[in-house]
């Protein structure tokens, strides 16, 4: 188990494991954000309640 309580290991290796919607690339899981971060589309998804929203009109620009 990791020592994040907020966040146990297997979910964070689940948010990981995620891929874009858009480039169909590997996304960066932020903690301190709480958003999956795609660096091939410049976009960050949030996290809401524990739930990655992967809508593209939902991220934010990382420009």
């Amino acid at each position: 188990m990791s020592d994040d309580a907020a966040t146990p290991a297997h979910d964070r290796r689940m948010l990981e494991a995620l891929i874009c919607p858009h480039t169909h690339q590997r996304l960066e899981y932020d903690a301190e954000a709480g958003e999956l971060i795609s660096r091939s589309a410049n976009l960050a998804f949030p996290i809401r309640a524990g739930i990655p929203i992967l809508l593209i009109s939902e991220a934010r620009s990382l420009d």
